[in-house]
């Protein structure tokens, strides 16, 4: 990040949509969420984005927050604080995989760079929403904090239909595939032949 100049023209236009996309008041809701749920323990970042950046970028925190959703067998043996910057996206990368083991699809998960050189935190809140929403979905007595924070996420509702009800359902016709009432052949002529309009 050190040796990065700043960027101009199209790569400049694409980080500044990137940017936008970032939400200052989810922070607030997330970093509330982190706190509750693993405690004093984790700290507290700088207000901003710079700051919660810098207090998630070793990985230790989101160790500590994937850890603190599961009630025993926790997914990340050992956190260990370092300096080295391929030891930090190393915790990142191990908190990515509990979290996909833990129920958070590919497509919400954000990449190890988009959190340690900043490309996109607005991918790590969608993450760290996804994470919060399945552990309020889970209700297994591990999440900790307002269940209001978190929309919770859709479940399976299993119907069992009967070889009967499935055939029936055959001689129906749905309204959406259009309706036949009120049709008549009134005013056609034979195929081929001009309408005669008089």
């Amino acid at each position: 990040m050190a040796n990065k100049g700043p960027s101009y023209g199209l790569t400049r236009e694409v980080q500044n949509k990137i940017d936008k996309k970032y939400d200052p008041e989810l922070e607030e809701r997330l970093v509330q969420w982190i706190i509750a749920q693993c405690g004093p323990v984790v700290g507290q970042p700088e207000p901003g984005k710079t700051g919660i950046q810098v207090w998630l970028k070793d990985g230790c925190v989101l160790s500590e927050l994937i850890n603190s959703l599961y009630s025993s067998n926790k997914p990340i043996k050992s956190i260990k604080k370092s300096g080295m910057a391929f030891k930090q996206m190393e915790q990142i990368s191990l908190f990515l995989q509990a979290a996909e083991k833990y129920g958070i699809t590919k497509t919400d998960m954000f990449q190890t760079v988009d959190l340690f050189e900043s490309k996109d935190l607005a991918a790590v809140q969608r993450t760290l929403m996804a994470l919060g929403s399945l552990a309020v979905t889970k209700s297994d007595g591990c999440y900790k904090g307002d269940p209001n924070w978190f929309h919770k996420k859709a479940q399976e509702n299993r119907r069992d239909f009967s070889d009967e009800q499935l055939a029936e359902g055959k001689n129906i016709i749905g309204l959406q595939m259009g309706t036949n009432a009120g049709a008549s052949q009134a005013g056609m002529t034979g195929y081929g032949r001009p309408r005669q309009i008089i």
